[in-house]
Parts: C-alpha cells; sequence; structure tokens
C-alpha cells in the first residue's frame, strides 16, 4: 500500500475510533465511506475496523457463497474492457471479521491478469481478493456509492473496478456493507 494511502487508513482509523458510541451512524458511516473512498484495498479498510472491534489478531475472511458462476454484467464488462473469448471468473463471498459479516462482495475478474499463485490462492482459500492480489500494486476507481435506505441491514454499496500497478483494469466489484461496520 502506497505510504499516503497507508496514511489516510490510519488517519481514518483514529477518526473512526474518536466518534466511538457517541458518534450518530450517519457519522461513522460517512467516516466508512471516507476510509473506502481513499485506498485501494477494502479488505485493508474492513481490516482497520476488524483490529478495532475483534479480538487481537482477527483477520478479515472471505467466506465463498456463490454457488454458480454468474455472467459479468454490463457494467463490468465495460469497466474491465473483455475481450470476445477472454476468461473471466466470477467471486462472490462474506467478507469477515470473526462472526460478522462485514460485506458480500461480488467480483468479476480477468485470471489471465494474476498469476497461478493468485489464481489458485483465490480458488482454494478464504483469503480476500485484496490480499491474493496484493504484489499487483493495484488501484481503486470507485464508480458509484449508494447509500441504502435505513432500517434495512445493508448501510452502502460501492461498486469499482481495480487498476494493476500499470494501470490495466483486472478487477470489477460491487460490495454491500452491512450494519455491522456501524457497530461498536
Amino acid at each position: 500500500m502506497p505510504g499516503t494511502a497507508r496514511w489516510g487508513l490510519a488517519i481514518c482509523a483514529v477518526l473512526l475510533s474518536s466518534f466511538g458510541a457517541r458518534a450518530a451512524p450517519e457519522a461513522r458511516l460517512g467516516a466508512f465511506e471516507a476510509q473506502l473512498e481513499a485506498n485501494p484495498s477494502a479488505t485493508a479498510v474492513l481490516q482497520t475496523w476488524c483490529d478495532a472491534h475483534a479480538r487481537p489478531g482477527t483477520r478479515i475472511v472471505a467466506r465463498q457463497v456463490q454457488s454458480a458462476p454468474a455472467p459479468p454484467p454490463a457494467q463490468a464488462r465495460q469497466a474491465l474492457a473483455i475481450k470476445p473469448g477472454e476468461a473471466v471468473r466470477y467471486r462472490r463471498v462474506q467478507l469477515m471479521c470473526g462472526g460478522r459479516v462485514l460485506s458480500n462482495a461480488d467480483n468479476w475478474y480477468l485470471p489471465g491478469k494474476l498469476t497461478d499463485a493468485m489464481n489458485d490462492t483465490l480458488d482454494r482459500s478464504q483469503t480476500p481478493f485484496g490480499r491474493a492480489v496484493a504484489a499487483l500494486h493495484f488501484s481503486r476507481r470507485n464508480l458509484e456509492t449508494v447509500y441504502l435506505p435505513p432500517g434495512g441491514s445493508d448501510v452502502l454499496r460501492h461498486s469499482a473496478v481495480l487498476l494493476t500497478g500499470k494501470g490495466q483494469p483486472f478487477s470489477f466489484v460491487v460490495e454491500t456493507y452491512t450494519g455491522q461496520i456501524l457497530e461498536n
């Protein structure tokens, strides 16, 4: 993670912890969303949340929940500039901190832009995507942010494209964050 992003993540973590129970859910959600906007890795943002809210050493894990591959939506096809016949993989996971589901993530990615080791890790483990592909030194371009209606179990949805360090798109994600991120 570049130094600026790491610094931004640390500042946001301090802001979130200083809000604590005193802050309205809207303020905590705004601070969390600012972290997502400022950092290339949603996994890193969720790990910071987990570090502040769970037992020491608790790691974010990605529990795979899809039953069948889903074709990429039009927005993913456009964002990834998918060529005819190019392989696209789909991964749906729940990103968890201990027993808490923090995010449900749909991810369409181009396995040809990843190493064999990265693809194997994604296929065979509960390693979050951002951690598995960290060696790509990727950046994140948010495409859409939607604050979901109050009262539901989900509070925020982000759509984003991830780009390699050389600027090539390789992943399109739709992340739906649960109200768990607002808890102390």
